[in-house]
């Protein structure tokens, strides 16, 4: 299969994972650009990064266009969310791909259980 093809097959899935959880396409879209791609570490995890933007721009319009949203709560996640992605912007050269792959899985067991153990979707705390 052609890498072009993978790519495009790699973002389908990550974007219809973003669609149906309103986010969380990147846990799809590193392995596979890593796996299946054959994209270094590195690489897949800044690839994932550029490619979530405009999927995840994608699902905020069609969430905020089907109900309402209230951006006075949001403010302060978009906030943190700013400073967060700025100061992990700076930090990812000086961290290793097994670190990252460690944090990466840590984030993603952490939402796993958590979520499993929420009663209802949106319940703030477990």
């Amino acid at each position: 299969m052609q890498a072009k093809t993978k790519y495009a097959l790699s973002g389908t899935a990550a974007g219809l994972v973003n669609g149906l959880f309103g986010g969380g396409g990147g846990m799809v879209l590193v392995p596979l650009l890593n796996g299946w791609c054959g994209l270094a570490g590195k690489q897949a995890f800044a690839t994932c990064v550029a490619a979530i933007l405009p999927l995840s721009a994608v699902s905020a319009a069609v969430y905020l266009l089907r109900q309402p949203f209230d951006w006075a709560a949001a403010l302060p996640y978009l906030i943190g969310g700013l400073v967060g992605g700025l100061v992990g912007g700076r930090l990812f050269h000086q961290v290793s791909v097994t670190w990252l792959r460690g944090l990466f899985a840590a984030f993603l067991l952490y939402g796993g259980v958590r979520y499993i153990l929420c009663k209802e979707i949106g319940r703030a705390h477990v």
